[in-house]
C-alpha cells in the first residue's frame, strides 16, 4: 500500500478489524518512511452492478462517484467521514442484495436522500437541489416546506 502523503511503499500495518456491517476490513496503517499514519479499507471484489442513467446510458457503479456527490452536499456541516463512509456502504450493499445486476440511477438518489435527511436537514437539501434538478427558490421552499411538515 503507497503513503497518501510521501507516496511510498514501504507501511506497516497497525490493527485490522471488520467493519461493523462486515463487509470491508479497516486497516490503520504506519508509513515507514514519513511516520505518518493513515487508514485504508479492503473489501472483496463481487457482482458488478451497473447504473442506468436517466438518458438510458449505463454505467459501472462507482463507490468513489458516490462518496464524492455525497461530501458535496455535506462540506463544511457537522457530518463525519465515518458516516459518509458507512452511508456509502450501506448503499453499495443495499444494491448488490438486489437480484438484478442493474439499478436505475433515482433508486441510488432515493437511498442516499433518506439516509441525508436523518442525518442533516441541510445536508439532504443540498444533495436533493442536485439530484431532484431544482430550477428555482420556489423549489427550495416547495420541499423546506414538505421537510418541516415531516412530509418528505
Amino acid at each position: 500500500m503507497q503513503c497518501p502523503y510521501c507516496h511510498s511503499d514501504n507501511t506497516n500495518v497497525l490493527e485490522s478489524r471488520i467493519t461493523a456491517e462486515g463487509g470491508a476490513m479497516r486497516r490503520r496503517r504506519e508509513c515507514v518512511k514519513c511516520g505518518k499514519r493513515f487508514t485504508t479499507y479492503e473489501r472483496a471484489e463481487g457482482v458488478d452492478i451497473k447504473v442506468v442513467k436517466k438518458s438510458g446510458k449505463i454505467e459501472d457503479f462507482d463507490r468513489e462517484k458516490l462518496r464524492r456527490g455525497i461530501m458535496k452536499a455535506t462540506w463544511k456541516r457537522p457530518v463525519t467521514m465515518e458516516q459518509i463512509e458507512e452511508m456509502v456502504d450501506e448503499v453499495e450493499r443495499i444494491l448488490r442484495r438486489k437480484t438484478t445486476t442493474e439499478v436505475r440511477s433515482w433508486e441510488i438518489g432515493n437511498l442516499v436522500i433518506n439516509r441525508l435527511k436523518k442525518i442533516d436537514p441541510l445536508a439532504y437539501l443540498l444533495f436533493a437541489s442536485v439530484y431532484r434538478e431544482f430550477e428555482s427558490l420556489n423549489d427550495f421552499s416547495d420541499e423546506l416546506a414538505k421537510l418541516k411538515e415531516g412530509v418528505v
